[in-house]
């Protein structure tokens, strides 16, 4: 993707600040990324392209349907579009049958300047809308994680969740996650020695499911 701006994002980076007019219960609210890091929360920030569409509903209720798991885990979701804050909140008012979101229980962000969504590397500028971006920002701001999806696939909740989970491990163990880590698995010592007994209990565990232990 070309750009004829310059992105500010850069994972081991900080997050580029963003505040804004939000949708919040049915009301407009003032949101910014400083209130949630004074919190002391991650922040999963997702960007969708436009508001009454087809992929966007799918993911926004995905997302807001698990709410509880990610506070769970001391994090928020907060989706960025670049609809004013009018249409958002038609939006959210609108009944699902007729192609609204219903009730929520996330914020939807209005970037109708398109600052932030440059700023993420996001936006399609001849299109004035945004790629389907998904950062993960640690409590000290700082971004730990990116995903930028072409249009037509939406993002999964399940894998994010992983991904902050495998965050969290790393940070309280000192650890890394290898290869298709999951919660309760183990982590791996970044030591020569540590990756040598990782190979060589994954080797072994081949071996037996081939038969050949």
């Amino acid at each position: 993707m070309a750009y004829a701006y310059t992105p500010k994002v850069r994972v081991q980076k900080p997050a580029p600040p963003f505040a804004g007019t939000s949708v919040v219960d049915g009301a407009f609210e003032d949101l910014n990324l400083a209130d949630y890091l004074a919190k002391r929360k991650w922040v999963v920030l997702g960007f969708i392209p436009m508001a009454w569409t087809f992929v966007c509903p799918t993911e926004i209720i995905a997302f807001s349907d698990r709410i509880k798991d990610f506070q769970a885990r001391g994090a928020e979701v907060v989706f960025a579009s670049t609809d004013s804050e009018y249409s958002l909140l038609a939006w959210v008012n609108a009944s699902r049958r007729d192609g609204g979101l219903g009730k929520i229980n996330i914020p939807l962000l209005s970037d109708k300047n398109h600052q932030i969504s440059k700023d993420y590397g996001v936006l399609i500028e001849e299109e004035g809308i945004s790629l389907r971006g998904l950062f993960l920002i640690d409590p000290e701001g700082v971004v730990r994680q990116i995903t930028i999806n072409d249009l037509p696939v939406g993002r999964s909740v399940d894998e994010t969740l992983r991904l902050i989970d495998a965050f969290q491990f790393t940070d309280k163990y000192g650890e890394v996650c290898p290869a298709n880590w999951n919660p309760g698995d183990a982590g791996l010592k970044a030591t020569p020695e540590g990756i040598k007994e990782h190979l060589a209990k994954t080797d072994t565990k081949m071996a037996g499911s081939n038969g050949t232990a």
